[in-house]
């Protein structure tokens, strides 16, 4: 194969690399992914690339190395990184309050212990910058379990599709309860969501073009955005469903609008973006880097380095979750865009301290290796991402191959 020649060069054993394209096919033959793709780079250089399956079963058409796919939750790394821009320019500090760039959160409540309707509440103070960053706000998902989510469900707050603006979905979202006190536990939510909107307010810019100037352009990310141009759907991957009928069931085309050119009038900067296995490491190797890329300086070293520190004052688990989130809980930390691993035992999963990463609705997963220099991106396109064990999988599979 293309890369073969590098594998040993760069720390693999080409053989053992082989079984994970074994694995990905077993998925692909078992029905339970359409399609699916892997990169890994060490050092910058990519030490194995590969293929399965099809990006369209409908269409019968190929999962390729260009195929792009929504990476729904993976957008989150990005927008964080956005705001780090913003930070190095002195804009706010993180322990600011949101209610000073967004007012409407100047009277915020939460839901009493053992509430039974959304209506008792009792108030709290606004939740800080770095509270929404590290999903310690109080905020929520409408898949978490609980009246808050439910609340987000029926009001569709989960900045998916609308006919609303960011501005607009974040002003409705600011008069719901917070599921509890800032700063007392641990959710995942829709916070980054609240940050696109804060990076609109502290630079002047919708978060789309934002990005654009600031990020896809000097990376060269010429595939990444919120929508996908006439020109490349014939790229774009279908994306599918579990479901006790179809362990491919075809999501509505309904839940594709947003991606669709002149459609789109939320940019959801928690999981909105479409990329390219090409793209994405474009971004992975700006942060394994330290912030710069081909000459192009997004933040400092010690900017990347406060982002990939664990920010909780113990794993995950230590502040009692009880939802969903797109990482293990023990012996994992969170950062500043995304989780850390602090124990790879307590993880029960291979790999080294200080790991950092994300993934995505989709099924979609990317860690750095700060040890072995290496970026690992995982795509496909297969709702929910809790469905199979892939991740876990994958790891040990990619440590497995090194020498």
């Amino acid at each position: 194969m293309e890369f073969q020649n590098n594998a040993a060069r760069l720390g693999f054993d080409a053989d053992r690399l082989g079984r994970i394209d074994q694995w990905m096919q077993r998925y692909v033959d078992e029905n339970k992914f359409p399609g699916a793709s892997v990169m890994i780079a060490k050092r910058g250089e990519i030490a194995h690339f590969s293929t399965v399956g099809l990006r369209s079963i409908e269409q019968n058409t190929p999962y390729e190395r260009d195929t792009i796919v929504r990476i729904y939750s993976m957008t989150k790394p990005i927008t964080t990184l956005a705001l780090m821009m913003l930070m190095e320019r002195g804009l706010f500090h993180l322990d600011t309050t949101i209610d000073r760039f967004l007012p409407e959160f100047a009277t915020c409540t939460t839901l009493v212990e053992g509430a039974t309707s959304i209506e008792q509440t009792t108030p709290c103070p606004p939740p800080t910058i770095h509270q929404i960053l590290t999903h310690t706000s109080g905020l929520s998902y409408s898949f978490n379990e609980g009246l808050l989510a439910e609340a987000y469900a029926r009001q569709k707050l989960d900045f998916g599709p609308g006919s609303d603006t960011l501005e607009q979905r974040v002003k409705r979202l600011a008069q719901i309860p917070l599921a509890f006190a800032p700063g007392s536990r641990w959710e995942y939510s829709v916070g980054i969501d609240i940050i696109g909107r804060l990076i609109e307010v502290l630079s002047g810019q919708p978060l789309d073009q934002f990005l654009q100037e600031q990020i896809f352009t000097p990376l060269v990310m010429t595939d990444t955005g919120f929508t996908v141009p006439e020109n490349k759907q014939s790229r774009f991957a279908g994306c599918y469903l579990y479901t006790n009928d179809n362990p491919l069931t075809p999501m509505d085309p309904g839940l594709s609008d947003r991606y669709q050119p002149g459609q789109n009038t939320i940019f959801s900067g928690g999981g909105g973006l479409v990329s390219t296995l090409d793209d994405y490491l474009k971004f992975a190797e700006m942060i394994r880097l330290g912030g710069t890329l081909n000459g192009h300086k997004l933040v400092s070293s010690k900017t990347v380095d406060f982002m990939r520190s664990n920010h909780l004052p113990g794993d995950i688990a230590s502040m009692g979750p009880s939802s969903f989130a797109e990482t293990p809980m023990d012996g994992v930390g969170f950062g500043l865009g995304g989780s850390v691993v602090l124990d790879p035992a307590r993880q029960r999963t291979p790999g080294s301290i200080g790991d950092f990463g994300w993934g995505g609705m989709a099924s979609t997963f990317w860690w750095m290796d700060p040890v072995k220099q290496m970026n690992v991106i995982f795509f496909t396109q297969l709702v929910p991402s809790s469905t199979y064990s892939n991740r876990p999988e994958l790891k040990a599979l990619v440590h497995a191959a090194l020498l």
